[in-house]
């Protein structure tokens, strides 16, 4: 006989598990007794948000299942950020929430809340475990939604008084993967629509990825003399220094690849959704409008159809569907392809070049210096913010797992993503950037990386504002500023406090030194960098994006 908790902490331990994240709360302590002494380590964080994040972070670097424990009510309303992104980014993840008692249900109880109706929309499947006996049965679900098709976040009720019942119950196995193999007429039949492109654009995305996926595609590409560009936030899918590579689609997209994707008169995509970010808003391509072959390889079949009419469409794991493609033979050289990609570099190559912003400390310089001195295997993070366009266009990814990045545009992702990174991988280099308003959503969290050494390096790139929301603000209603800036504290301060090293940094050239000795440190770091306020965007100033809103505003009064 054993309590709920037991059962299940037994039932992570069978499925693999060894980490989980976590708030405590009195729902779940059944579970914490579980954990004790159960090899498990439990990372105990300051905000759910945070550790709902950090757990979605853990499934982006493993492509196994995040695990989250929270309490009740406001501790599970928190952790829907992470359960968020985990949807949107389709990431493995469970996230556990303590429940009121069975008795006490539907009587507005204290913190009571209907998770099925709360997470019903958020998440692959929310249940509510009723029985003691059935927690392996349950896990055992759990794992196997959260992990096929388009791999995503379960949601789970653990009420506390059937966590502290006792059960006699057998434990499960765990959650078997699923057979995979390609049937070669499939291959076939993507080769032969392949082949009778012009214009043929490689779109590698989704979460179902790995480092031998990014060889396999690599060797694929080369044979077939074929360019390859990555979705949003997927730039470690490819290796950016091949010959191949485009570029990647998403917000602040290089123009000439938007073309080029307009251009484009057959796709292939590799795991992506092709969604509204992928697209600028279904401008570049529209399924209302279909004027592109689109062979579309996705895990789910759910989404084959849902947006664009694919021809051919193979709902299988796009790491399988690359490998089969890379160990057919090349077809006999197509010059029209190898001068199309050579283009699409070419033009990559040109956007890669720095364009100077205002002020001492430059975000391009700092970003270019980053990608020309980390080593291939250092784990970049961010959350949302126009300083993240810097990290998109200037940084060179080379290998696959090392950019964690919300496809979602949640902020405050970047420290609790970089937290999880650096426990998991201690010995690589863990970056950080973030906003000054980014950061502020999950600062909390730097206590949790004093904890748990965790040595992150924080890069924080200081304007005093929400940027992106002033750049659409002076977009839109010029020069009416309302609602977007900051006080700020003073952040190397805050990193000392914590216990870390903390480094302003007001010129650029003292930035190499400034991250050399946050690396020397050894411990948490923050480096904060004070940006001019003009330097709003990689291609425009504060003032140049007021003007060509004030010019757009007099075009559409001229025109009314």
């Amino acid at each position: 006989m054993r309590h709920g908790g037991q059962i299940l902490v037994e039932a992570l331990k069978a499925n693999r598990v060894k980490r989980v994240f976590s708030v405590p709360g009195e729902s779940f302590l059944a579970v914490l007794d579980g954990l004790y002494e159960s090899g498990i380590e439990n990372i105990v964080c300051r905000h759910e948000g945070g550790a709902a994040m950090m757990a979605e972070a853990y499934g982006k670097l493993t492509t196994t299942p995040g695990i989250a424990f929270v309490t009740r009510g406001p501790g599970a309303t928190n952790a829907s950020a992470g359960i968020h992104v985990a949807m949107q980014d389709s990431t493995p993840m469970i996230l556990f929430v303590g429940q009121i008692a069975r008795a006490d249900r539907d009587r507005d109880a204290f913190q009571e809340v209907n998770y099925r109706a709360v997470f019903g929309g958020l998440a692959k499947w929310v249940a509510e475990i009723d029985q003691t006996a059935r927690i392996p049965e349950y896990l055992s679900r759990a794992f196997q939604i959260a992990m096929s098709g388009r791999p995503g976040p379960v949601v789970l009720a653990l009420p506390e008084d059937m966590l502290s019942a006792r059960a006699e119950v057998a434990d499960l196995p765990a959650a078997r993967p699923r057979l995979d193999a390609v049937a070669p007429e499939a291959v076939t039949a993507i080769l032969e629509a392949l082949a009778s492109a012009k214009r043929p654009l490689v779109i590698a995305g989704g979460t179902l990825w790995s480092q031998q996926a990014a060889d396999d595609l690599a060797r694929f590409a080369s044979a077939w003399g074929l360019p390859v560009s990555v979705s949003f936030r997927r730039q470690g899918h490819f290796d950016n220094a091949r010959p191949e590579y485009a570029g990647d689609l998403g917000v602040g997209m290089n123009p000439a690849l938007g073309e080029a994707l307009q251009q484009s008169d057959c796709i292939l995509s590799l795991g992506s959704r092709l969604g509204d970010t992928l697209t600028r808003g279904y401008e570049l391509m529209n399924p209302a409008r279909p004027d592109k072959r689109v062979i579309h390889i996705h895990p789910s079949p759910d989404e084959l159809g849902r947006l664009w009419q694919p021809d051919p469409g193979l709902a299988a794991d796009p790491r399988r569907v690359i490998a089969a493609l890379a160990e057919r033979p090349a077809p006999p050289e197509n010059a029209a392809w190898r001068d199309w990609t050579k283009g699409l570099r070419a033009a990559y190559e040109a956007w890669q070049q720095p364009k100077p912003t205002p002020g001492a400390v430059r975000m391009e310089e700092v970003v270019g210096w980053l990608s020309a001195n980390l080593p291939a295997d250092a784990i970049l993070t961010n959350g949302a913010g126009n300083y993240a366009a810097f990290l998109h266009r200037y940084y060179r990814f080379r290998r696959f797992g090392t950019q964690l990045a919300p496809t979602s545009g949640s902020m405050g992702y970047g420290l609790p993503a970089a937290i999880s990174a650096k426990i998991e991988h201690p010995d690589r280099t863990v970056v950080c950037l973030a906003g000054d308003g980014c950061l502020q959503m999950t600062v909390n969290e730097l206590s949790t990386a004093a904890q748990y050494g965790a040595a992150v390096i924080v890069i924080v790139a200081n304007n005093g504002r929400y940027g992106t929301i002033r750049m659409h603000q002076e977009k839109t209603y010029p020069g009416r500023v309302s609602g977007t800036d900051l006080v700020n504290p003073d952040f190397a301060a805050l990193a000392r406090a914590y216990g870390g090293y903390g480094e302003r940094v007001e010129s650029g050239a003292d930035f190499a030194g400034a991250f050399a000795r946050a690396q020397a440190a050894g411990t948490l770091a923050v480096i904060e960098l004070r940006l001019d306020p003009q330097a709003l965007t990689t291609g425009a100033t504060l003032d140049q994006t007021r003007a060509a809103g004030e010019a757009a505003q007099e075009a559409g009064q001229s025109r009314a």
